[in-house]
């Protein structure tokens, strides 16, 4: 049953814009800061936002570039904002402060963190792609907001990590009622569905080349964009998960190689990457099966994009932010990024 009637937008990265949501059943829960109680009944709010955070785990930070944005594209009253929390407590580097039966991941990065879908610590039955299934589950109430129109999930960085491969795996896309697009900013990695990589001629090398409007000199005989990867001998996980498809796990292993191949196609994405994300900084991820993706954030989005459409089908997006390098704020808050995670409904 819904809650009372909602008052206005929570817009302060504090405690009272925070919310607790059962996952699985509970007692296992997940923090979230939002802008509307998730059990309020509105008939005023059209739109939602779910951002991730990045390796920080500042979902705090993350709410707050939500909300710089949803000012600027004049959309407060009418969307709600959801910033999930998923963070790390496991002895090591990490040590976020937990509440009782808060769900938490390991701290690096790897096929079962949280950015890949990982397990929760101490509570394999729980992945990181659940709390998202959650959220999504309670925003396509028709009780509670039944006017809602679109659902945009968006991360940047780490959270861009969750996005992509979220948009790829997750088993509510279909079933909700309400459509959902997926913004995916400034990963370092991406899950490519086979062998294929790109191949050193075809990747962008300098800003100019990335850049909107500028064309570069045509080679005698162009490249061919993607090959089967030439250095698998010494690269030997570059198609592991979570950079391929091979041994993966956490909530993709329950999922069969060909759905999640046609989910991955068949969903809207946009890749939204900054023109300047060009230098190794803010954990760029430069092992060898991340290399195999391209030498910058920039270059592993543009030929991701590529590679999904013309490889797989896939009709996605890839819009590249003028002036912007790897700030969530500057992407979030860019002109061209407005109107896409905040579409009109």
């Amino acid at each position: 049953m819904a809650g009372a009637a909602w008052a206005g937008p929570c817009t302060s990265a504090a405690v009272t814009c925070t919310e607790w949501v059962s996952v699985a059943g509970g007692p296992a829960r997940a923090l979230v800061y939002r802008t509307h109680a998730l059990d309020s009944r509105s008939e005023s709010l059209t739109r939602a936002l779910v951002v991730v955070h990045g390796a920080g785990r500042d979902a705090d930070n993350y709410f707050r570039h939500a909300l710089a944005a949803a000012f600027l594209a004049g959309a407060l009253e009418d969307t709600v904002v959801i910033s999930p929390r998923f963070p790390s407590n496991d002895g090591g580097r990490c040590r976020d402060p937990l509440g009782p039966d808060e769900l938490h991941w390991t701290c690096e990065a790897g096929p079962d963190s949280w950015r890949t879908g990982g397990a929760a610590v101490g509570n394999a039955q729980v992945a990181a792609f659940d709390v998202a299934d959650e959220l999504l589950r309670k925003l396509a109430r028709k009780d509670v907001l039944p006017n809602l129109r679109i659902i945009v999930v968006a991360g940047h960085s780490a959270g861009g990590q969750f996005v992509t491969r979220y948009e790829m795996a997750n088993q509510v896309h279909e079933g909700l009622g309400v459509p959902i697009s997926y913004v995916v900013a400034n990963p370092s990695s991406y899950a490519y569905l086979d062998g294929l990589r790109p191949t050193p001629g075809a990747l962008p090398t300098t800003v100019a080349a990335a850049s909107p409007g500028y064309t570069p000199p045509a080679p005698a005989k162009p490249p061919t964009p993607f090959a089967a990867f030439s250095d698998a001998r010494n690269c030997t996980a570059y198609d592991s998960w979570p950079y391929g498809f091979q041994h993966r796990a956490g909530y993709s292993a329950r999922i069969a190689d060909d759905r999640l191949r046609k989910q991955l196609a068949a969903r809207p994405a946009t890749y939204l990457l900054g023109e300047l994300d060009i230098l190794p900084l803010y954990g760029f991820d430069a092992s060898c099966p991340a290399m195999a993706q391209g030498p910058t954030r920039l270059a592993r989005g543009l030929m991701y994009g590529r590679y999904v459409n013309e490889k797989h089908g896939a009709q996605h997006r890839t819009v590249v932010v003028p002036a912007c390098g790897h700030s969530a704020r500057c992407m979030f808050t860019a002109e061209a990024a407005l109107p896409l995670i905040f579409p009109k409904p």
